[in-house]
């Protein structure tokens, strides 16, 4: 499932133009060595993939975009960069559209949900800091200990909600 742009627009304001590619690039350089990982070309090149989409993209359309390139054909090539990317903080698994997502602030951790068009499925990373607190305190109250939640809303994003005005 490929995301898509708007024609006239972006999904989000942090993946509006090449130099916001770039900061968050140089961001997510920052962020693997202060990790004390680093971002081989491979990796750089499918976050590079993740944010020219605007949104989500699956693993086998990364890989199929990556062997065009002559970064190889096989599955383990994608998995390997999206995990360490996930792994890293410098992408998102969007779990209702079985797909990847860059990270638009690579820079620093943070609660993130995802809104997600179900007219052109762009993805937009929204601050979700109130939301995971009133889940944990959710949980705290049921006696839960969450180990994973991810936050997925579908509904229409702005540039559709004016063309299906």
């Amino acid at each position: 499932m490929v995301t898509q742009s708007h024609q006239d627009g972006f999904c989000c304001a942090d993946h509006s133009g090449s130099a916001n590619v770039a900061a968050i690039l140089d961001s997510a350089e920052s962020r693997a060595r202060a990790q004390g990982a680093r971002l081989t070309p491979v990796r750089r090149r499918t976050l590079e993939i993740l944010l020219q989409s605007h949104g989500a993209l699956g693993a086998y359309e990364i890989l199929d975009r990556l062997n065009a390139e002559g970064f190889g054909s096989q599955p383990p090539v994608a998995y390997r960069a999206l995990n360490f990317l996930v792994e890293h903080g410098l992408a998102h698994r969007i779990r209702r559209l079985n797909a990847f997502t860059a990270c638009a602030h690579p820079g620093h951790d943070h609660r993130a949900a995802f809104l997600i068009c179900e007219t052109c499925n762009s993805v937009t990373e929204a601050d979700a800091v109130a939301v995971s607190a009133a889940l944990g305190q959710a949980a705290q109250v049921a006696g839960f200990q969450i180990t994973r939640a991810t936050i997925e809303a579908v509904g229409q994003c702005r540039a559709c909600q004016v063309t299906s005005a």
